[in-house]
């Protein structure tokens, strides 16, 4: 991904962030010259993956398929350093885009449509060699527990959410025609480098090239000054 296009997805979140009335932690709006000025007592953003994550997966074609995504909290399961049990995201699906197929072998989460379009969350079963089950899927929705077919594209407006347990396959796809969505993460320890079961490998974070200085830095672009 060019930077100039990580950029203009990061004002675009912001904008989308701003008009449903959230506010972000400090260290999500510092430049460049203020990570740099930063030492060790900001080390857990660091650990821990806090702040901006924009990627197009490997595919090279962000407008279809891609997240951007703000880590707010999170602990680590393999520092006990950080005894958080539990992480929080703010994400963004463009109108139209998609996010691959996966699943989590450790992470729960809830998936909230915080505001902006809709979102369809797409499930399966994951068998036991990690393919995509045909057997009915078990979903609970906002205190709902029922059953659909595998492959149904569950619909989420805003205000609603969906708990994703262990082993559940689900993709993203904003509904076209609705505009951007704005989704929350609740969930317990998030950890992008071992947990995440992709159906078709991909990448996850971006090659990118730099046409143009950093808006913001993302969260594996902090400099070594903090650790």
């Amino acid at each position: 991904m060019k930077r100039s296009e990580i950029n203009k997805i990061i004002k675009n979140m912001e904008r989308l962030i701003k008009k449903e009335g959230y506010k972000l932690p400090p260290f999500c709006n510092w430049s460049v010259s203020e990570w740099n000025a930063k030492g060790k007592e900001y080390q857990e953003i660091k650990d821990n993956m806090l702040g901006w994550d924009i990627t197009d997966f490997g595919l090279n074609n962000f407008k279809e398929t891609g997240f951007a995504l703000i880590t707010l909290r999170n602990g680590n399961q393999k520092d006990e350093k950080y005894t958080k049990p539990y992480a929080e995201k703010l994400l963004m699906l463009e109108d139209g885009q998609k996010a691959p197929m996966h699943f989590h072998w450790n992470k729960m989460e809830d998936i909230i449509n915080r505001g902006g379009g809709n979102v369809f969350i797409i499930v399966y079963n994951s068998t036991l060699e990690e393919g995509l089950g045909t057997d009915d899927v078990r979903v609970l929705s906002d205190g709902r527990e029922y059953y659909v077919p595998a492959g149904t594209r569950i619909k989420l407006t805003p205000g609603m959410s969906i708990t994703i347990y262990q082993g559940l396959y689900h993709a993203f796809e904003a509904e076209k025609g609705t505009g951007a969505v704005l989704l929350g993460e609740v969930s317990m320890c998030n950890d992008d480098t071992s947990d995440n079961r992709f159906y078709e490998p991909i990448g996850r974070f971006p090659d990118i090239e730099e046409d143009e200085e950093p808006y913001r830095l993302l969260c594996n672009e902090y400099p070594e000054a903090l650790g």
